[in-house]
């Protein structure tokens, strides 16, 4: 709301007091920070910037020219020197303070000259805000101790509280001017980028502490493994943490390929140059049969045992009977195509899936050759009834599910999978991650989950992280190859769940009580962070050109589209 013309943007008065002042009907007092501890650790400065009462902290910070600090830091250092030598003289025993004061001023000064950091003068200023003169001195005690346990010694601005008031307003002015030097590495411990909580420093932002409200990062990549999970029941927000992490990893280099079941991403791959692959199309056929490993002796063993995979899938289940069969038209078709055991041979076309239905019924498994009939003639061809046409090449790659038939999703998503897998295992080894959404496609079979399994152990010897999405907690977790997926990754992230499925959940990451009704009663966009036995509540967070491109719900979305147009 635009102020009236006339107003005034501030109080109608001050009155100025030796240790306080009255602006408008408010109290305030300023504290000056004019010592502080020796040591910090990143993000000391925590417990003030969350203090729950009216305080504004703020922190001005100039920059010496490295010149000007050398020339300070010899002069500092000359006077400790001449300060012990008199106490030494004297026979006084050492001041410790003053023997700490010295090694500091050395080692700053050496770091200055080496160009390992520079030199600040900093002023930390806090003013206390209460209604009443009363609660003001109550407020500002309280602020005391928590400075005192800080090792921070506060001091009231007396006979320039009006001074203290400005320089603690957003108006960039240090009135006061009361001010410590710091080097590189004290200053930056001291914004709330830095944080001493889970995740570190470094990777990429996930959101915030939903408690202390700092940053919360992550690099999948510094963990024993880089794998992540995300659960969550549908609406709490994993298609879009999934989103915005595959956003933020582009802006550091990193490749992304994701199986995408709704077209959830297809609005960011366009937006950021990737590319979309949309299966089931008349361009976006995958053959099975393709060698993975064309030029290994054993590639034709391999395929084969993939396509028994992909079969059980598609089928809901094979009788060992009928794998046997299957392995038999397998390795027919492709020595009718003129591929054998010999690594020569593997640059020819390779046969397809109809060619091994045409070799079952040469070998009379009628029944198996049937079942797998609609699949390369019916209404459930588009998919593999030709060559491949793709080739997931670029920062980000998208296979998009949308056309493809319900039924189909699973041997979809485990086709994408395996086409994916060949980029990452015989490509050049760089930092990928590999998103399967909706994972409960795969993971209600057991050839499905168990080729996950094998993807989920073996992509950190490529340097590769896959993040598993899924919904169906309960099933996922019924399952020892679930269990082990969901449990064994490095990084999982718990958005809000269902009451029905927080037992489940609770047995397997040992969550305690509280943490089980945070889960059910937290709104859209939080949940836990687990690295380990670590645990953190987050909030995601995200600009509104991030939200532009990875929200996806269909309200928002159909508003927004309105106003555009």
């Amino acid at each position: 709301m635009k102020p009236r013309r006339g107003t005034l943007l501030g109080p109608d008065s001050v009155e100025v007091f030796a240790r306080r002042l009255k602006a408008g009907d408010v109290w305030h007092q300023t504290l000056a920070i004019t010592g502080y501890p020796r040591e910090v650790s990143p993000g000391w400065l925590t417990p003030l910037l969350t203090y729950p009462g009216r305080v504004d902290v703020a922190l001005h910070v100039e920059p010496v020219a490295n010149e000007v600090a050398v020339r300070r830091l010899r002069r500092q250092s000359a006077r400790f020197e001449s300060t012990r030598q008199i106490d030494s003289t004297r026979g006084k025993l050492a001041d410790p303070e003053i023997e700490a004061a010295a090694e500091d001023a050395k080692r700053l000064m050496s770091g200055v000259a080496r160009g390992e950091g520079r030199l600040f003068r900093v002023g930390l200023y806090i003013t206390v805000s209460a209604a009443t003169v009363e609660a003001l001195d109550a407020e500002v005690e309280r602020v005391r101790s928590i400075c005192g346990s800080m090792l921070l010694d506060a001091r009231a601005v007396a006979f320039r509280s009006l001074q203290g008031w400005i320089s603690t307003l957003a108006l960039g002015l240090d009135a006061v001017r009361l001010r410590r030097t710091f080097d590189s590495r004290a200053l930056a411990a001291c914004f709330p980028f830095a944080s001493s909580e889970i995740g570190g420093t470094d990777g990429i932002l996930l959101g915030r502490n939903a408690v202390t409200g700092s940053l919360m990062f992550l690099d999948r990549f510094d963990l024993e493994n880089h794998n992540q999970v995300i659960l969550a029941h549908s609406g709490k927000g994993k298609s879009f943490l999934a989103k915005l992490q595959v956003l933020r990893s582009l802006y550091q280099g990193i490749e992304v390929l994701v199986v995408d079941p709704e077209n959830e991403y297809e609005r960011l791959a366009l937006a950021v140059g990737g590319s979309v692959i949309r299966l089931g199309m008349q361009d976006g056929r995958l053959n099975p049969l393709d060698l993975a490993e064309a030029g290994s002796p054993d590639a034709l063993t391999r395929q084969s045992q993939f396509v028994q995979t992909l079969v059980d899938t598609m089928l809901d289940g094979l009788p060992q009977g009928q794998r046997a069969e299957l392995d038999r038209a397998v390795l027919a078709a492709y020595d009718r195509a003129g591929i054998t055991l010999d690594v020569r041979t593997h640059g020819r076309a390779a046969p397809l899936l109809n060619d091994v239905v045409e070799a079952l019924k040469r070998d009379g498994a009628e029944g198996l050759a049937n079942r797998l009939e609609p699949f390369v003639k019916g209404s459930s061809r588009g998919l593999f009834d030709g060559p491949t046409g793709v080739s997931p090449v670029g920062h980000l790659v998208v296979f998009s599910l949308k056309d493809v038939p319900a039924e189909l999703k699973g041997p979809a998503t485990l086709m994408a999978l395996e086409t994916i897998w060949r980029t990452v295992s015989r490509g050049e080894t760089k930092r990928r991650i590999v998103v399967v959404d909706e994972a409960w496609l795969l993971l209600q079979t057991d050839s499905g989950a168990k080729f996950l399994e094998r993807l989920a152990r073996s992509s950190r010897k490529y340097l590769c992280g896959l993040t598993t999405i899924t919904q169906d907690v309960r099933d996922a977790l019924s399952t020892n190859i679930g269990h082990t997926i969901i449990t064994n990754a490095a990084s999982q992230v718990i958005l809000g769940q269902h009451p029905q499925a927080i037992e489940a959940l609770a047995e397997a990451f040992g969550l305690s009580k509280g943490e089980r009704s945070y889960l059910v009663a937290c709104p859209q966009g939080q949940g836990l962070l687990c690295l380990g036995t670590e645990r953190a509540p987050l909030r995601i967070v995200a600009s509104e050109s991030e939200y532009a491109l990875v929200n996806s719900d269909p309200v928002e979305r159909v508003i927004s589209d309105g106003e555009a147009s």
